[in-house]
């Protein structure tokens, strides 16, 4: 057990163990350890020999491989295999030197690098020992073309080539050597320096002036080394200053064309030497140069000369570079300068254009003015700024000015006609003028151009006119972006002597409209525009159209759009195409023309649901707009309205024939169910009951008929006006009562109670045919029982109209016994009276005996006879005769 103290560990043991065998243990332990490492490094695994080795290409390689004892006795060299990279080496290259070593050999190695590797190979199973990398290359070749450069007090460096590309690691040292009577000797070495590379340098102060060295190479690598002739180089000859420096580069004011340049020689250079200077100057506006050679002895330090026969107005850039009159090498460059020559006035007029607007108020519009650098050439200077005057036609004596340093302005004129001119200067003066005339607001300018007509080829768009003056010759083409709205932002072009105008292809948009239009020029005058669209290039749109199915009807549908916005479409929409598909049917299709923009299909299924979609087409291809929906419906208009006309006038027909029965029901009531007075409230007749109640025979009678509620009691029988015998009975009894009314009335006045009464009984003849209720005023018993026999048989009961025929012949029976029983009692010889209020009751018949009835005929005294007033009218629209219009007296 090992137990820690504060600084040392101590060991101890478990008792059973005694501790001197536990201490011999430990030590035999540790010398199995040595034993086993000093043998592991005493004797390596493998070897390989030579360790990357370095051959010459195409030459043989011969390696060997050595094995350790550790891989001894279970395995020997005849196990070792070997391999190129990946490659399996053939075994007839292989040599087995002794047990423990084998050889390979690799003929015309022709890699540039490249691994061998040696394996074990045992039981199968292959086991890498070791590898090397091996490399091939070439011996050095002779270095040549060896340059060398001298910076005075500076530097001295030397170039040379150094052949084929050896791939192997190849240094060169570089000798400087001083050359004894035309010879070189070697024991006369200055100096060297090594390089790794094609060039090396000697710094000062390792830089001494000598006109006698020459210089030599060595390169040396694995494979040899290879020495240059020494070349003999002077010093002087090989010299190479600094550039100079440009002091200045001006003009001389007043002298035309010519500009002065001033430099600084350099400092190092080669004492006792002559130079010569070259000053280089270039015009910035052309890709012309020229040179000028200037010499210069040792002593001078600066150079100057004056370059002539420039332009005016022209910039020039100018460098110098120098070099000695014995020296192979010049100076590099300069830094450049440039300067301007003296300027002379602009010779070219200015080339402007116009965009007039339409007038904002009366009396204004907006001319807007613009125009191009001056591009003469050679060019007249810088231009200053630019001189714009204007006046109207009519009177020149109101001439403005303005001045612009840009090149675009805006003038607002009234309605005259205007001329306006343009100037350019400069500092010597001004160009010439360029005029043009703006026409006034209501002037009509000639259409002197008939059509025009554009295309293009591959590099150019070509514009093509016809004018129907062939003295015109002079035309200005004008282009611009349809979606362009800035006037300042169009192009234009002059044209002189010719009906056609091309341009490079490039100064155009592709997928974009453009405006072109073609004025013609007549002096200072601007003719009528011809005006034409046109695309250099198209590709399909961008976006097709949205569709708008509106309202569908049974078996068609409007399809309405609206166009593409002109941003999208990349060319000329040629047309437009409908896509309608049935559901779970076959697509359709339908084209129109590009100014179309609604289409009605028609021959589509009722009650159908479509997906419609719209294509916009044009030459380069089409584009599909969303897909929409819809469903036609189940009926059309022309099916609602046959449906819903005889269904409407159904309703209007019943709707007004409910508001007539509303509105003529009192009419319709009083000719099916008219009202029936009740005759014991008539003051026609007077109901003598108290006779009746001392009438023996009548007493009998009521006492075994049952007391009725003659009020309660009704019997109705329905109208049948179509029945003609029963009317025309009618209408004979109203014949008769009218003559029996003026009979009566005629007693009445003459008061003869026997006429009277003869006059009555005429009365009841007249009645008597058509009623069979008689009232006698002499027997008031036999009046009552002849008046209540046919009531005491009758039942309160509704007659239909299908028992009519039994109804009619029941009441023939009922009369025929009334008749009987009349006879029985005709020994009462009252005189009977005619009820007539029962005459309009053949269909229909209310028998009503109020309950005061017997009170009243009580009152009334027996032996007063009472006398009616006279004949009493209808009331409006009463369908029957009432008692109250005449009224019969009688006597007790």
């Amino acid at each position: 057990m090992l137990n820690r103290t504060k600084n040392s560990w101590k060991v101890h043991f478990l008792p059973i163990v005694p501790e001197k065998e536990m201490f011999s243990c430990l030590i035999w332990m540790f010398v199995l350890l040595c034993s086993s490492v000093a043998d592991e490094n005493s004797i390596r695994d493998a070897d390989i020999f030579p360790s990357s080795p370095e051959i010459e290409r195409r030459s043989t390689l011969k390696l060997f491989c050595v094995l350790g004892k550790r891989y001894t006795p279970h395995r020997n060299a005849s196990h070792i295999i070997w391999k190129l990279n990946h490659d399996l080496i053939a075994q007839e290259n292989y040599n087995i030197v002794n047990e423990t070593v084998s050889s390979v050999t690799i003929h015309n190695f022709t890699y540039s690098k490249a691994h061998v590797k040696c394996f074990t190979k045992y039981l199968g199973k292959e086991q890498l020992l070791v590898h090397t990398e091996v490399t091939s290359g070439f011996p050095p070749d002779t270095p040549g073309n060896i340059s060398c450069i001298y910076y005075f007090d500076a530097e001295l460096g030397c170039t040379w080539t150094s052949g084929r590309e050896t791939n192997l690691r190849t240094n060169y040292t570089l000798f400087r050597k001083i050359m004894t009577e035309g010879r070189a000797t070697l024991l006369h070495t200055v100096g060297s320096c090594q390089s790794k590379t094609e060039s090396c340098s000697f710094y000062y102060p390792d830089t001494p002036y000598s006109s006698s060295f020459c210089f030599q190479v060595k390169a040396e690598n694995v494979l040899g080394e290879a020495s240059s002739d020494c070349v003999p180089m002077p010093m002087e000859k090989i010299e190479k200053f600094e550039p100079p420096e440009i002091l200045s580069v001006k003009k001389i004011t007043g002298i035309k064309q010519l500009l002065t340049v001033t430099w600084k020689m350099p400092e190092k250079i080669i004492p006792s030497q002559d130079l010569i200077c070259q000053v280089h100057y270039r015009n910035l506006y052309s890709n012309s140069s020229e040179f000028v050679n200037i010499s210069l002895n040792s002593a001078e330090k600066t150079g100057s000369c004056n370059l002539t026969g420039l332009w005016d107005s022209t910039e020039y850039s100018v460098a110098v570079r120098c070099i000695s009159v014995v020296s192979i090498f010049w100076s590099e460059w300069s830094r450049g300068k440039t300067a301007s020559t003296e300027e002379k006035a602009p010779s070219e007029k200015v080339d402007f254009w116009r965009v007039i607007e339409s007038s904002h108020s009366a009396g204004s519009r907006s001319v807007h003015l613009m125009w191009k650098p001056l591009n003469s050439f050679p060019p007249s200077g810088r231009i200053l700024g630019y001189k714009i005057q204007y006046f109207p036609e009519n009177n020149a004596a109101l001439k403005m000015t303005n001045i612009s340093t840009d090149k675009k302005i805006i003038l607002h004129l009234n309605e005259e006609a205007y001329i306006i001119s343009i100037t350019a200067y400069n500092s010597a003066g001004n160009s010439p003028e360029a005029v043009l005339r703006i026409p006034s607001t209501g002037e009509k300018a000639p259409q002197i151009i008939e059509t025009v007509r554009t295309f293009t080829t591959n590099e150019e768009v070509v514009v093509e006119w016809i004018a129907s003056e062939p003295e015109v010759d002079k035309y200005v083409v004008e282009w611009y972006e349809e979606l362009e709205t800035d006037p300042f932002s169009r192009s234009w072009q002059y044209v002189s002597n010719s009906t056609n105008w091309k341009t490079n292809k490039n100064n155009f948009k592709p997928f974009i409209c453009y405006n072109i239009s073609v004025y013609p020029l007549y002096g200072n005058k601007v003719a009528a525009p011809y005006s034409i669209q046109t695309y250099v290039q198209e590709k399909k749109p961008s976006e097709g159209p949205v569709a708008d199915t509106g309202i569908p009807g049974k078996n068609e549908v409007t399809i309405k759009w609206k166009e593409i916005s002109k941003d999208k479409r990349n060319g000329f929409i040629s047309n437009y195409t409908i896509f309608y598909k049935p559901e779970d049917g076959k697509e359709l299709n339908e084209t129109v023309n590009s100014d179309v923009l609604q289409y009605r299909l028609k021959s589509l299924q009722a009650n159908t649901q479509y997906t419609v979609y719209i294509m916009a087409s044009n030459e380069a291809g089409g584009t599909s707009g969303e897909p929409k929906t819809f469903k036609t419906l189940k009926f059309n208009k022309e099916d609602v309205i046959f449906i819903a006309l005889p269904v409407g006038l159904s309703m209007l027909f019943l709707l007004g024939l409910w508001i007539t029965c509303i509105l003529k029901k009192h009419a319709f009531k009083k000719v099916c169910w008219p009202d029936i007075p009740n005759p014991a409230e008539s003051t026609a007749v007077e109901w003598p009951l108290d006779a009746s109640t001392n009438n023996s025979f009548l007493k009998g009678v009521i006492s075994e008929v049952k007391p009725i509620d003659f009020e309660d009691l009704s019997v109705l029988e329905h109208c049948f006006p179509e029945e003609s015998q029963e009317g025309s009975l009618l209408m004979n009894c109203e014949n008769h009562v009218s003559e029996c009314t003026d009979i009566n009335t005629k007693g009445m006045i003459n008061g003869d109670k026997k006429i009277l009464y003869n006059e009555e009984n005429e009365v009841a003849k007249c009645f008597s045919p058509s009623m069979s209720h008689i009232i006698t005023d002499q027997d008031i018993g036999i009046q009552m029982h002849s008046a209540l026999i046919p009531v005491k048989e009758i039942q309160p009961i509704e007659m239909l109209e299908d028992d009519l025929r039994e109804s009619q012949q029941t009441s023939i029976k009922n009369e025929e016994n009334d008749k009987e029983d009349f006879l029985k009692l005709e020994d009462f010889s009252e005189k009977a009276l005619f009820n007539p209020y029962l005459k309009n009751s053949v269909k229909t018949r209310e028998f009503l005996i109020s309950e005061n009835l017997t009170e009243r005929s009580k009152n009334e005294p027996k032996s007063q006879s009472t006398v009616s007033p006279p004949f009493q009218q209808n009331v409006t629209g009463q369908s029957y005769i009432t008692l109250d219009m005449f009224r019969l007296t009688t006597a007790h």
